[in-house]
């Protein structure tokens, strides 16, 4: 039987083909992921990084870091160096390689050009370039004011919504209105005006982003009280539009017995902050032989009982008391 022995040239020239092509393909897709990382857009993860950016990138680019803001540092092309530090009560940051720097004060694309000279004096990094984020301003908040169960000022931790600070402050009040006004800090003179949903969980297109620096003001909801001897004395909001005297009657659940229909009033502020009342002829409205009178926002419709004596001077006084105490109910 003859053994066919291998030829070793050819053996050697083979194996050499499959290591040179080996090579080629290795030196290929290296260039792709070159390509990959010089363009972000072709890959899932590098989207989610620049939307990231995008979303902590604050649009002031005059709002000016501070004490106990959170910064996030990279450097281009030298991962190793990414860090992430809170601003100390001197102002300083800490930074790998070049120790602490002092950053309070300065806007975002100050504090990057203080950090890439740092790189660049100390002989660390050649033309370095730095990428700054803010992930909590915490000397920077938005001041949160009117209708809410807790107004004051919150500070803003990352990518800030008008829910989030919102619910931060205890939610709205039972006497908050649709409106919520926001003025951002470089726009003094274009107030942004929200118009929210009963339920603001129903309305996710005005969760609108809010910034460091931004005032929030919840409008107070236009109010209608009925109270004394009615059925449910109450305050209505008045989201649209505006309620006569018939209407504020009926939703009270109408009159008793023992009301004195002859002796309702409206008690209405004036414009120097007076109460003026004004006498109602409740019994006609209510039976059609006088026409209805419209109400305004904040108006008292007072109906005494027949029962008692209130003085007409302390008319006023019981009414805003008895006002105070009434519950507010929301016109659907």
């Amino acid at each position: 039987m003859k053994i066919l022995r291998p030829n070793v040239r050819q053996l050697r020239f083979v194996l050499t083909h499959i290591f040179v092509t080996a090579a080629l393909c290795v030196g290929v897709i290296a260039q792709e992921q070159a390509k990959t990382s010089q363009n972000p857009s072709q890959t899932g993860s590098a989207f989610d990084a620049v939307t990231q950016k995008d979303a902590i990138a604050t649009p002031d680019s005059s709002l000016r870091i501070g004490v106990g803001d959170l910064l996030e540092f990279s450097v281009y092309n030298v991962p190793e160096l990414s860090t992430k530090t809170r601003i100390g009560s001197n102002g300083d940051a800490y930074l790998p390689l070049i120790d602490y720097v002092h950053v309070d004060g300065l806007t975002v694309e100050e504090a990057q050009a203080v950090v890439e000279k740092k790189f660049s004096d100390g002989g660390f990094l050649k033309d370095p370039h730095v990428t700054l984020f803010v992930d909590q301003f915490a000397s920077q908040g938005v001041s949160l004011l009117g209708e809410v169960a807790h107004p004051g000022v919150y500070p803003v931790l990352g990518q800030q919504k008008l829910f989030d600070v919102i619910s931060a402050a205890g939610g709205l009040s039972d006497k908050a209105g649709r409106s919520v006004t926001i003025t951002h800090r470089n726009q003094q003179d274009k107030p942004v005006v929200v118009e929210l949903a009963r339920n603001i969980i129903d309305s996710p297109e005005h969760n609108v982003p809010v910034y460091p620096g931004d005032t929030i003001i919840v409008r107070k909801a236009d109010i209608i009280y009925v109270v004394g001897d009615v059925v449910r004395p109450s305050g209505f909001l008045m989201e649209r539009g505006g309620l006569t005297v018939l209407q504020a009657v009926a939703l009270a659940g109408g009159t008793t017995r023992t009301s004195k229909l002859n002796g309702a009033q409206i008690i209405r502020k004036t414009d120097e902050g007076a109460s003026r009342t004004t006498p109602i002829e409740l019994k006609k409205i209510l039976q059609a032989k006088a026409p209805d009178v419209p109400m305004m926002a904040n108006d008292i419709l007072y109906v005494p009982s027949s029962l008692g004596k209130v003085l007409a001077r302390r008319t006023a006084d019981v009414a805003a008391s008895l006002a105070t105490a009434a519950t507010i109910v929301a016109i659907n």
